[in-house]
């Protein structure tokens, strides 16, 4: 990439505006080519990070969450067995389950779920469609002001597409019978630019009980400009899924020989979701270099999930199965105006923000068996109200130092009502909390095409609404994060990118709900620190790598372990760009032995696998478009792996009342072949 565009450029980018919209009606407009200004883009922290859609295009398709791992230190897994469920996520140091505390976006719109009937910030990434992703935006740790809930160990924008240069029509196919198919076109792409995409995806997957899951995923999206100044995008998505999931298998069945590692102990687990969202983003560019932005959204979530973890323990005679049910609208937005200019001689830029949620939610929680309801433990509804302000401002007073910061306000409503009359004890009432949170950066150099960087900043995680309404409870958790780190390119601009971090991360006293018991844990305060490095760009001619290697010493306060949180992950890849129209890429992803327990006494095996995929550009001549190859081989070595992982107490029907304590796990896939055609036209 190449070096920041002087400031004329822009000057001169906006003089041209201004003369087009000030020209003679009765003269000819005088009309003037697309001009791209390519610039480096700033960044505040060595561990942010921009992943452009070449590399996302060569991750195996059929999770959207397998994109996470060109992160450093970022890995996704499946949670039980089904492909439909959102994916288990861990950075830095945090098992953050299904998103507690890792942020994502879309486009800005936030996607974690409070109060989820399953878990807190629960993020299903299923309504993606990876090939509408132009970049990502990674943000670790907390030191941005306009990211606020769940952003304690880091925060992912997924950015949208605009247009496509070419339309494409692809399908594909490979073993368990999965089918994946796709239509992304532009039907616009002058003053209104649109972008129409439509995926259909069917797996049964590697178990023997047939996952049956599929996936039907929409997008609209329309970017117009109504004067010279200004943007208006309209978007929206549809995602409705269905699968029955394996779950977790006990590690002494497979020992035994009872199961098979990839069979089921209830084949009625599983469920359904449903997603539509909408979103209107505008801003418009005065002639004084300001920006008034504005960014609202609405969004209609449902889900029924069916699991059952300990089997025969509680009920001995039903089975322990239970049921969550999740139906909600969210709906919020941000409005904002944003300066560049000069404060006693120094480029500053200066931003005033403010952002609001609103999440209405009904969730029940209740046994079930073979997918009949049986039994109500907690029926809910909340109401979860957010107000942030932010300031941001940064400025740069000599040319080898540049400052970044502001503060966030936080301020949040819960409102839990009981529909339960039979479920007395169950949490009700009203409360509130607020929040200031500091964010400061500073950024030294470039030296030698190598820059310095110090960062802190306070984060935090809301609880459960359900939570929150008890005696004594705590209903924001903050976080204290401190970084410092490096950033060279000692090969020039178009050369390898290094980057060292190390890290600290402090989290407050928290509550947790339990979602799948209906109840709430009282955990203590930790500490979380770590190094990572990570190294992408262009080795030589047509070879590039994208590779990290991150450790973590994650546990609380009193010594002992955080369960589940990685000690250390690794993540490689190399991609050839060949002379006759074939890239080639080769990754492995690694994680190393986890504690699954506070006092370290079981713990989980490491395991590596590596992928592979090409893709091939046929050399056949068409009327219209041309034609695309593409094959993916997921764990080449056909290693026996483990996804999610987990010590707990569960019985068997010919097992003491009491239980067993084990290993359950569900099972990581075997060697797996996709290949398929695209036609771009």
């Amino acid at each position: 990439m190449k070096k920041l565009a002087p400031y004329w450029v822009f000057g001169l980018a906006l003089c041209l505006a201004d003369a087009t919209l000030a020209h003679d009606p009765d003269e000819p407009a005088l009309e003037l080519p697309d001009v791209s200004v390519v610039a480096e883009r700033p960044t505040a922290a060595s561990s942010q990070q921009f992943i452009p859609d070449e590399e996302i295009v060569l991750q195996p398709q059929g999770r959207p969450a397998q994109v996470l791992r060109l992160i450093p230190g970022f890995l996704a897994v499946e949670h039980s067995g089904g492909g439909g469920k959102a994916d288990q996520y861990f950075l830095r140091g945090f098992d953050a389950d299904h998103g507690t505390d890792v942020a994502f976006f879309i486009d800005g719109m936030p996607i974690n779920l409070r109060s989820h009937a399953h878990g807190q910030g629960y993020t299903d990434l299923n309504f993606i469609i990876p090939e509408t992703i132009e970049w990502l935006d990674v943000h670790k740790g907390s030191y941005l002001p306009e990211y606020g809930d769940f952003a304690t160990a880091g925060a992912v924008n997924f950015r949208t597409r605009d247009t496509v240069r070419e339309g494409v029509i692809q399908g594909a196919g490979g073993e368990y019978e999965t089918q994946r198919y796709l239509l992304m076109f532009s039907p616009t792409k002058d003053r209104v630019r649109s972008l129409i995409a439509a995926e259909g995806y069917y797996t049964n997957g590697p178990y023997l009980h047939d996952n049956q899951y599929y996936r039907t995923n929409l997008l609209g999206k329309v970017t117009t400009n109504l004067t010279g100044r200004d943007e208006l995008s309209l978007k929206a998505t549809f995602l409705h899924s269905k699968w029955d999931g394996s779950g977790e298998i006990p590690l002494r069945t497979v020992s035994a020989g009872i199961r098979d590692r990839f069979g089921s102990m209830n084949p009625y687990e599983g469920g359904n979701t449903l997603r539509t969202t909408g979103q209107l983003k505008y801003h418009y560019d005065t002639r004084s270099g300001g920006e008034w932005f504005a960014n609202a959204y609405g969004q209609y979530y449902r889900m029924d999930l069916f699991t059952d973890f300990t089997f025969f323990l509680n009920d001995p005679i039903n089975g322990d199965g239970f049921a969550q049910f999740d139906r909600r609208a969210v709906y919020g937005g941000d409005i904002g105006f944003k300066q560049r200019g000069t404060i006693l001689g120094m480029s500053a830029i200066g931003t005033v923000g403010f952002q609001a949620r609103v999440d209405d939610v009904h969730a029940k929680l209740g046994t079930q068996t073979l997918r009949d309801p049986t039994g109500t433990t907690i029926d809910s509804d909340t109401l979860t109200v957010s107000y942030s302000p932010f300031v941001k401002a940064e400025v740069q007073p000599l040319p080898w130092i540049r400052f970044a910061g502001g503060v966030r306000g936080e301020f949040i409503t819960f409102d839990v009502s009981n529909r339960c009359p039979a479920c007395m004890e169950q949490p009700a009432g009203r409360t509130g909390s607020a929040m200031v949170l500091p964010k400061m950066s500073m950024i030294l150099g470039p030296w030698i095409r190598t820059e310095f960087f110090v960062n802190y900043g306070e984060g935090f995680h809301s609880h459960d609404a359900r939570s929150v309404v008890t005696i004594g409870a705590s209903p924001l958790a903050r976080a204290r994060s401190y970084e410092v780190g490096v950033r060279s390119r000692p090969w020039g601009a178009q050369g390898v990118e290094l980057s060292a971090t190390a890290w600290r991360l402090d989290l407050k006293s928290e509550l947790v709900f339990v979602g799948d018991e209906g109840t709430t844990e009282i955990r203590g305060a930790t500490r979380r620190q770590g190094v990572e490095v990570a190294a992408r760009g262009q080795v030589w001619g047509p070879l590039y790598i994208n590779g990290s290697f991150t450790w973590t010493h994650a546990e609380f306060h009193n010594g002992d372990a955080i369960p589940l949180a990685p000690e250390y992950t690794a993540y490689g890849a190399a991609i050839l760009q060949w002379p006759e129209g074939l890239t080639s890429q080769l990754q492995a992803t690694y994680l190393g032995v986890r504690p699954l327990t506070e006092d370290r006494s079981i713990k989980s095996p490491s395991w590596v696998t590596f992928d592979l995929s090409e893709r091939y550009r046929v050399p056949i001549t068409l009327p219209h478009g041309r034609l695309e190859a593409f094959l993916f081989i997921q764990n080449l070595f056909n290693t026996e792996w483990e996804q999610a992982i987990f010590a707990f107490t569960s019985r068997l029907r010919n097992e003491p009342p009491s239980g067993v304590n084990d290993i359950h796990f569900v099972p990581g896939n075997p060697r797996t072949v996709m290949g398929g055609l695209a036609w771009y036209f």
